[in-house]
């Protein structure tokens, strides 16, 4: 018996690694996301991977949230700045807490969950451990 492809990664996993891809460029250059984003669609050849549109849900909502975002993460990272946060951790961080504050149909264990599964792809050793109780606290904390 022939042995299959491996597991697919899930579409919503794509568009979050997607989505993380721009913000990392965007936060390495000190450029808009939105604006790194436009290019990044732009070189994506058709047709279009269909987990596009939430990856650029997740950058745009990001963006538009950002400070507030930022504030949130600041708050709940003990004895972190998010200047001393790995570029990665930093930008998983903000997806999932946009996922966390703004997107209802996600469940707040899956946006830590995806995070720290990228984190532990992506990242440091250290890096799924901290999102994790990083994430956790801002989950147990804050309301919709």
């Amino acid at each position: 018996m022939a042995e299959g492809p491996k597991q697919q990664m899930p579409s919503r996993r794509k568009a979050r690694k997607r989505a993380l891809d721009v913000l990392f460029e965007a936060d390495l250059r000190d450029r808009p996301p939105v604006e790194v984003l436009a290019g990044y669609v732009e070189r994506i050849e058709k047709p279009r991977p269909e987990h596009l549109g939430y990856a650029v849900s997740l950058v745009e909502g990001v963006a538009a949230h950002l400070d507030r975002i930022d504030e949130v993460i600041a708050s709940y990272a003990e004895g972190w700045t998010l200047d001393r946060m790995p570029v990665v951790d930093r930008n998983l961080a903000r997806i999932a807490v946009y996922e966390l504050l703004y997107v209802d149909e996600i469940d707040d264990a899956v946006a830590i969950s995806e995070a720290v599964e990228l984190a532990r792809q992506m990242s440091t050793d250290d890096s799924p451990r901290f999102l994790n109780g990083v994430l956790g606290r801002i989950a147990e904390y804050t309301t919709r």
